[in-house]
């Protein structure tokens, strides 16, 4: 019998009661993380019976965040991290900015000193990433424009976040004392942003180039192990690097990772392999963040707790909300961004465990902290659930939301150098994405007019400055189809993966134009069949096209 069995008894315990617990609100009709937090209470310092090692559950969790984040880089490119820097940028400075203020300011009314409070207002601003990707691909909007812009969103936060983490000894040492004084952060900030670049600069020199090779090689020798092992390897090998010689956090390290192996064509097998670990090493991340939450705090300081929540899932919300609408984005991208910062996570545990070290926070805020995260992670998947219906009743009853959303968008019109003679019988093309740009370079080399619906401005405003005509806004909703002449159109086709939309846009097109012809794409049978039945149009599914291909070069032989 070993002496230490610690980690195998925190493997089996988390996962056993992990299984148990989400299973049990899966069937309550509650999201399963619910239960991995729960699970993680129970087996944590601060209840009774078998007490897991929380620093091997901490690292464990760690892993997590890397792999997930190592699968966000494999999806999301650095174009479409720059396709949406126009509002990501601004919008999580800004967030973050006004979420600590709200919550430093809330603090140093608590009569708390205003270094605390600082701290404090920095934990409560930025939310979880890996929370965040769980609800998105829960939904199968990750790969979405609103999916994009929340997960740009948040790696904004997160590399704000570094710099936070390297500046905040700086000035701990200077509040105690220390020599150096304004200059010394300065030059930790100059220090800090110099390695980032660096790193960066590495990655897509050298990466860019080494990773997909490596993964080449690797390929090559046909064995599934080995090709996993490469994947698992590259993923935390880079991640700890990046953190070890350069001062980037691990999950950072690991994206961009993600993001070199893009480059190669085996980035889906390498996301199918990796995928399997990622999802268990998730669950101990949910566990780890249970262990840490002690439930005396619910009953010692509920006034503070509530107020700690609201500012989390209400200030943080309607702050992002505001502020993606004035950017003139629909209603539906301000709320899916809004609740998808309404929770907190990993780097608000890091950054108040450093407080804590650092003596610019006590045990009453990281408890207060860690409890604001746990409620808030478990209600997130609730409010997924609700932005449909209050997306429909904010349209209803808000004078200020509609004026928001006004037409008078430039970007939501056609431009006035547009040939409105050439909208006769064109094509409405929903969605510019990967799929999108493919159908609207065949349209363009066979010289057939169409016009571009599309939720990303900055592809809009591309587009029109290639002289296309494009239009800004969701096309689900009817003036953003009218303003494409689908009254005009033949043909109309949804190049997105969005079953429900897709659905309301054909109903719209139908009435606007009852003889119009509906093309759709379907991610796989099920919903090819659901469109097919509801949508009565022509619907293609990528696995039935990919197949149809190959054959016809099979028999073309």
């Amino acid at each position: 019998m070993p002496h230490d069995i610690s980690l195998i008894a925190t493997l089996a315990v988390g996962f056993s009661l992990a299984l148990l617990l989400g299973f049990l609100a899966q069937r309550l009709k509650m999201p399963p993380l619910v239960g991995y937090l729960l699970a993680g209470v129970m087996i944590g310092p601060a209840t009774p019976g078998f007490v897991a090692d929380v620093g091997l559950a901490g690292q464990l969790a760690e892993i997590g965040v890397m792999l997930l984040m190592f699968g966000v880089g494999l999806h999301f490119s650095l174009a479409d991290l720059m396709a949406v820097r126009r509002i990501a940028v601004p919008g999580a400075v800004v967030q973050i900015a006004a979420a600590t203020l709200l919550g430093g300011g809330v603090a140093y009314a608590w009569g708390w000193p205003w270094d605390s409070a600082l701290v404090f207002g920095l934990s409560l601003s930025v939310a979880s990433t890996v929370v965040l990707l769980k609800a998105l691909e829960t939904r199968g909007v990750l790969e979405s424009i609103n999916g994009k812009i929340a997960v740009g969103w948040l790696i904004v936060e997160d590399l704000f976040m570094v710099l936070v983490l390297v500046l905040l000894p700086v000035l701990a040492g200077i509040l105690d004392g220390a020599p150096g004084g304004p200059a010394s952060v300065w030059g930790a900030l100059a220090l800090t942003l110099a390695k980032i670049v660096a790193f960066v600069a590495l990655m897509l020199v050298v990466g860019r180039r080494l990773l997909p090779r490596l993964l080449w090689w690797i390929a090559a020798t046909g064995s599934r192990e080995l090709f996993t092992l490469g994947v698992v390897a590259a993923a935390l090998g880079v991640a700890f690097g990046a953190a070890k010689l350069f001062d980037v956090s691990f999950a950072l390290g690991a994206f961009f990772a993600g993001m070199m192996l893009r480059e190669s064509e085996f980035s889906h097998k390498a996301a199918d392999e990796s995928l399997p670990l990622r999802d268990a090493f998730a669950v101990l991340f949910f566990v780890s963040v249970g262990m840490l939450f002690d439930p005396a705090v619910i009953l010692a300081q509920p006034v503070k707790l509530l107020v700690v929540v609201a500012i989390i899932m209400v200030g943080k919300t309607l702050a992002a909300v505001a502020l993606v609408l004035l950017f003139r984005y629909p209603l539906n991208t301000a709320l899916t961004v809004g609740v998808s910062l309404a929770q907190i996570g990993e780097f608000s545990f890091i950054l108040a465990g450093l407080g804590v070290a650092l003596g610019m926070l006590d045990a009453e805020a990281h408890s207060l902290i860690l409890a604001g995260a746990l409620i808030s992670i478990a209600a997130n998947s609730a409010l997924f659930a609700l932005v449909e219906p209050a997306q429909r009743w904010i349209r209803e009853r808000s004078a200020l939301a509609r004026r928001l959303e006004a037409r008078d968008d430039p970007l939501a019109q056609l431009p006035m150098t547009t040939d409105l003679s050439q909208l006769s019988g064109q094509v409405v093309l929903v969605g510019y994405g990967r799929l999108g740009r493919r159908i609207g370079k065949t349209l363009r080399s066979n010289k057939v007019p169409f016009v571009v619906a599309e939720q990303n401005r900055e592809v809009v405003d591309l587009l029109r400055q290639q002289g296309l005509p494009a239009v800004s806004g969701d096309a689900s909703e009817a003036a953003v189809l009218i303003q494409a002449h689908i009254a005009r159109a033949a043909v109309m086709v949804a190049a997105i993966e969005d079953t429900v939309a897709a659905c309301r846009m054909v109903e719209i097109a139908r009435t606007l134009n009852p003889q119009i012809r509906v093309i759709l794409y379907a991610g796989n049978e099920d919903e090819a069949g659901h469109l097919r039945t509801r949508a009565r149009a022509t619907v293609f599914v990528a696995e039935d096209e990919l197949a149809r291909a190959m054959a016809d070069q099979v028999l073309a032989k």
